[in-house]
């Protein structure tokens, strides 16, 4: 997630707070409450509030709501290029605030570690945070920081964003130069200090090189399938064929690539959810919604926002040009907290079985997640 985005969203979620915390017991999809449900890029807007914010009640309701047992949450670079002195040390003051507010609300999170955690989190009703850097910038060159970084709490790595750090390419980069001998280096170590590699933002090369390096199953945490939307940011099905032979999980986004001319809905997750399942298998597919866990209050200030929001993304690349000024970077028939048991209804009445829609839920990222940490 973006910080330039997620301070747009907590405009608008401000608004639509208190209309989230009503009751969490009725679901869409009868075994949800008992399966582990993982949103593989996710968040909670608790990281932009002080503690005496009126507003944090309402996102801990939402959270419960949810249903979600584990959020993979970015928690340092989101996208920016961060090299230097001052910005390890803001990653770690990062790090280190997001153990506070875990620690602040031990009734409705816990901090994950091992796979045991998510299943205490499951039995406990509580959002596990997992912490993810997207980018490897905040390694810099010392390989010494991720044992480090392990230490404090950071369970999977993202080896790029969008662009080019000193790991390998991201998907907007036209060269498609794939990983750089430091980048094998560190996917190497990523393995041995049971930290789970992400390759989602990679570019095709780095994806691919990144797969066929790593020694334990990797996800590409939020991304879509390029054979229904041609768009760097989707991988296309020799990756998808290629990751499921290394027991990995490729988690479907919920953001504008599902689609390359209009706003992508519910249909579209499902279509993209059931193509990744046709080539890779039903244990290879999960969810990374890249999006809060609370609803977006639709406010004409929330729109104005949103649209001077995608034209940035549109000259930075992040979407093609030609597409609408009103794009969402969720989708808006998904647009509860409760989004994941919604999809898994629609999923059950399609005819998937109740085993593949808990899998898709979680239980494929439990399962990557559990053999890497132990």
């Amino acid at each position: 997630m973006h910080n330039r985005r997620d301070a747009l969203l907590a405009i608008a979620l401000t608004a639509a707070f208190a209309a989230q915390a009503g009751p969490a017991a009725a679901v869409a999809w009868r075994p949800y409450r008992r399966s582990i449900v993982i949103d593989g890029a996710g968040g909670l807007m608790l990281g932009y509030l002080e503690p005496d914010d009126p507003a944090v009640p309402g996102e801990l309701a939402a959270a419960r709501a949810s249903g979600l047992t584990g959020v993979v949450l970015t928690v340092a670079p989101q996208g920016q290029f961060w090299l230097d002195d001052a910005a390890f040390q803001r990653t770690i003051e990062n790090i280190d605030k997001w153990n506070a507010i875990i620690a602040r609300y031990p009734e409705h999170l816990l901090a994950i570690r091992t796979g045991v955690d998510l299943t205490r989190a499951r039995a406990e009703n509580k959002l596990g945070i997992i912490f993810t850097f997207q980018g490897t910038e905040p390694l810099g060159e010392d390989l010494d920081r991720i044992p480090m970084f392990r230490e404090r709490g950071m369970r999977v790595i993202q080896l790029t964003h969008n662009r080019r750090n000193i790991v390998g390419d991201g998907s907007t980069e036209s060269g498609n130069a794939g990983l750089s001998n430091y980048g094998h280096q560190v996917v190497e170590r990523l393995n041995a200090e049971r930290i789970v590699v992400d390759l989602a933002h990679g570019s095709a090369r780095t994806i691919t090189e990144g797969i066929a390096t790593s020694r334990s199953p990797m996800l590409i945490s939020h991304t879509g399938c390029r054979a229904l939307a041609d768009h760097p940011r989707n991988v296309d099905d020799a990756a998808l064929r290629a990751l499921a032979e290394k027991g990995g999980v490729a988690g479907i986004i919920f953001w504008p690539y599902l689609r390359v001319d209009t706003q992508p809905m519910a249909e579209d997750v499902i279509a993209h959810i059931e193509h990744a399942v046709n080539v890779a298998g039903e244990d290879h597919v999960g969810l990374g919604t890249d999006a809060g866990v609370s609803a977006i209050d639709r406010t004409p200030e929330f729109e104005a926002e949103n649209r001077e929001w995608v034209a940035y993304a549109v000259e930075d690349g992040i979407f093609q040009r030609g597409r609408p000024a009103d794009l969402y970077t969720f989708i808006p028939d998904l647009n509860t907290p409760d989004r994941f048991d919604r999809l898994a209804a629609m999923l059950k009445r399609r005819g998937h079985s109740d085993a593949r829609i808990a899998k898709v839920l979680g239980g494929n990222f439990a399962r990557v997640m559990t053999e890497v940490w132990g």
